[in-house]
């Protein structure tokens, strides 16, 4: 199919959506305007009920975790479909070192950059049952700092720390994890995600139970979808640039 062909195919489509995008946007509420009966509940029920100070993140964990099931996997599908696209049978690894860093400056404090980065991506995984924060935003907060690694220094100093052999795993232990917890409630007689260790000490990181282990199996889950994404863009675009440069 010709390039023509295919932006005749890509107009109308695009349009179509468009509109609805358009459509749906145009009815919403504005903001601050609505407070849901729901929200007033479940800001009232989750710190006696779960011992949880964060109500957002008992909502997503706890409450509602099944929900939740299913936007991991979304994620985890959707980071697989642009592996498989983006992914070559024969690729050079490690073309080209022109993308290095020769600023001892930036090297020194991008290094640490990624241990803050990290540290804080952590941070808000632990206490997401406490304050603002959750498994989902800590993960790409830990992926972020991570990244940095390529930016302070270069891709082969990336390519030691984003390894597929580790990833990947990872990846698929994050997503599995969550299931398996949900089935052990199941296997002992529970609900599906039913809190099988109590609601634990409110205001600590040992609130939630449970839950907070579904907290970090999603972190890890975001965490590794996030660094294959980059992995994959940057040896996809970004490495044979610099091969073709040296």
């Amino acid at each position: 199919m010709t390039r023509r062909a295919r932006l005749w195919l890509f107009a109308p489509a695009v349009a179509g959506f468009g509109a609805l995008l358009v459509w749906a946007v145009a009815g919403l509420p504005d903001f601050g305007s609505t407070e849901h009966r729901y929200g007033y509940l479940i800001n009232h029920v989750a710190l006696p009920e779960r011992h949880m100070t964060n109500a957002v993140t008992a909502l997503v964990f706890d409450y509602r975790g099944f929900d939740t099931l299913g936007e991991e996997f979304i994620l985890f599908a959707a980071v697989t479909g642009i592996v498989l696209l983006l992914r070559q049978h024969e690729r050079e690894r490690g073309r080209g070192q022109s993308d290095s860093t020769h600023s001892d400056v930036i090297r020194v404090l991008g290094i640490l950059a990624v241990g803050v980065g990290v540290l804080i991506g952590l941070w808000l995984v632990a206490f997401g049952f406490v304050t603002p924060g959750g498994g989902f935003q800590g993960g790409v907060a830990v992926a972020s700092g991570v990244v940095l690694v390529y930016l302070a220094a270069d891709y082969r100093a990336w390519s030691r720390v984003g390894r597929l052999g580790v990833l990947e795993p990872l990846e698929g232990i994050g997503a599995g994890g969550y299931v398996v917890l949900g089935l052990a409630a199941l296997v002992s007689g529970a609900a599906f995600l039913t809190n099988m260790l109590g609601p634990g000490v409110a205001g600590t990181v040992w609130s939630g139970g449970s839950a907070a282990l579904v907290n970090w199996f999603a972190a890890l889950e975001v965490a590794a979808a996030n660094l294959l994404l980059f992995r994959e863009f940057l040896e996809e675009y970004i490495v044979p640039l610099h091969g073709r440069g040296s």
